[in-house]
């Protein structure tokens, strides 16, 4: 699944490309894009149609475009697109019948319109778990900017639970340092709690974990300010490194909107590469799953913990 870097790319490719386009029509090509909505493609037709992007704007892996309509010149509702495990957005310029055939795995196409200019926003899912919805916004309890791209003090229904993300300037950074060291889960297992931060996936958590040099496993309450204080620096590292090299891809399911993937694969130092030794200190990388999650660390420079009797 894409996580932040990823996302934020997608969203810093298309806020410049549809940021106050209007929406002169949409196409759904398969209802199950959005199969949130009751009414499906017609009702997403009716509440879509006519409407202006306002901006493009994520927390941790989510996106969405605030929508002002002509009777509200304030965003109300929103176009969330939750990416799933394959969404793409591809942008085509030029007149709408220049546009290209909708590729195999588009789900919806959007014709937009903005400042005389056409063009087309194309949502592709090639594994169908993405999906399009246009839902209300909510105030976000801190009564801060919602998220990166805008700063309207609000968010869709949907992501009101989810926590703020680690490159968020908003992030209550202590609050996050007492909150990661509660309880009797694993680090590994608390970094992927989207509630407490969002934005850290499987990727990234094993990267920040061994540049923190700590166990995956180790017991959140066992470890120590220090710990976690450089564990989240860690994770701001290798999202913000990332980020400069436009994301994770390990197959064509990932690109930007230009459908160019990005190369910090090539500077993973622990996810996918079991097996392979450790660049810090030559030990072999080892690979479990825990908790249901492909899991990546060094034998040597990651221990396990050990209480002491």
């Amino acid at each position: 699944m894409p996580e932040l870097p990823e996302v934020e790319t997608v969203r810093a490719g298309l806020a410049p490309l549809i940021g106050g386009a209007v929406v002169r029509e949409t196409q759904v090509l398969r209802d199950s894009c959005v199969r949130l909505l009751p009414g499906g493609p017609g009702q997403f037709a009716a509440l879509a149609d006519g409407a202006r992007i306002a901006a493009v704007v994520r927390r941790g892996k989510f996106l969405w475009f605030p929508l002002t309509h002509a009777a509200a010149p304030e965003p109300t509702d929103v176009l969330s697109a939750h990416l799933g495990m394959s969404g793409q957005f591809r942008v085509h310029h030029g007149p709408w019948a220049e546009a290209a055939a909708p590729h195999p795995h588009c789900r919806a196409r959007l014709r937009l319109e903005r400042d005389g200019a056409r063009l087309t926003l194309d949502f592709l899912d090639q594994r169908t778990f993405g999906y399009l919805h246009i839902e209300p916004l909510v105030p976000t309890a801190d009564a801060l900017a919602g998220g990166q791209g805008s700063p309207l003090a609000a968010v869709p229904g949907t992501v009101a639970h989810i926590g703020r993300d680690a490159l968020d300037p908003h992030l209550d950074t202590a609050k996050v340092l007492r909150t990661w060291r509660r309880g009797a889960r694993g680090i590994k297992q608390v970094l992927l709690d989207q509630t407490l931060v969002s934005g850290i996936g499987n990727i990234y958590a094993d990267e920040a974990l061994w540049l923190a040099r700590i166990h995956p496993e180790r017991p959140a309450s066992a470890v120590s300010a220090a710990q976690a204080r450089a564990l989240l620096d860690a994770a701001r590292a290798v999202m913000a490194r990332a980020l400069a090299q436009g994301g994770t891809s390990f197959d064509a399911l990932y690109v930007n909107v230009n459908g160019e993937s990005g190369y910090f694969s090539r500077s993973l130092e622990a996810y996918g590469r079991a097996g392979e030794p450790c660049a810090r200190c030559g030990a072999t990388i080892r690979r479990e799953s825990i908790g249901g999650r492909s899991t990546h660390w060094c034998a040597r420079c990651q221990r396990r913990y050990a209480a002491r009797g």
